[in-house]
């Protein structure tokens, strides 16, 4: 596990955009697994940036983004499709049949799940996710647990989840109280991994993950077993390192 820290949110952003940035370069044909929330979005940002101005192209690109709520359409204003097109895929040359986020209206979402997985297993698997981290440590919407769960599943999530998530949303009552996410084990099959965090909120979940015991209490902490992983972190995440 490599662990830079910056001097600001912007900086951190700007780095994770470089790595994508030389992955693409790298293979054109790349599969990059995505995030949502708050923290990615400055990678985002430069990502678009360097489109723009010529540096990057995605035109060859696939994606798979980490997760979605269960019970919202690809139309709701928060779900996290409307999210990564307003985010990143509208301002960029992705093919519109090359984005992939799980559904949030699935008939069978067990079948929906396994669906997932072997699409990603088609595409060759990801060569390089994005992650960002949760208060409790959770990545993607793996919530503290008694075990690491493998594939694509549904979950409950947690009440810290659903409050840390409450900002995008009108009311508390508002947010799903299930999302359909990518498993650990699909997570921990991409070729190169890079972890996100920025903010003093962020502080204790980095410690436990990159100091305490490998458990699935803390869901990040399996990442230090990974032979790939980068962590990118402002001195506030890194405060209690």
């Amino acid at each position: 596990m490599e662990i830079k820290v910056f001097d600001s949110v912007q900086k951190v952003g700007q780095a994770a955009a470089m790595i994508f940035a030389a992955q693409l370069m790298k293979n054109p044909r790349s599969v990059l697994g995505l995030a949502t929330g708050s923290t990615p979005i400055p990678t985002y940002q430069q990502l678009i940036a360097l489109y723009q101005e010529g540096l990057v192209d995605f035109s060859q690109a696939q994606s798979y983004n980490l997760d979605e709520y269960c019970g919202l359409s690809h139309e709701h204003v928060c779900s996290y499709y409307y999210f990564m097109h307003e985010q990143l895929f509208d301002h960029i040359n992705i093919a519109k049949d090359a984005v992939h986020v799980p559904s949030g209206m699935a008939q069978d979402f067990d079948a929906e799940c396994k669906g997932y997985d072997a699409a990603i297993a088609k595409a060759g698997g990801v060569d390089l996710q994005l992650l960002g981290i949760g208060r409790n440590g959770h990545i993607a919407f793996n919530e503290p647990d008694a075990c690491f769960t493998h594939g694509t599943h549904v979950v409950s999530l947690t009440k810290s989840t659903i409050q840390a998530n409450r900002r995008f949303f009108d009311s508390e009552d508002q947010v799903p109280t299930r999302a359909i996410t990518m498993g650990v084990g699909s997570i921990m099959a991409a070729r190169q991994i890079l972890l996100l965090a920025t903010g003093e909120d962020k502080a204790e979940a980095i410690r436990d993950t990159v100091k305490g015991d490998i458990t699935p209490q803390v869901q990040a902490s399996i990442l230090r077993t990974h032979p790939n992983v980068v962590v990118l972190l402002d001195r506030e995440a890194a405060s209690l390192l």
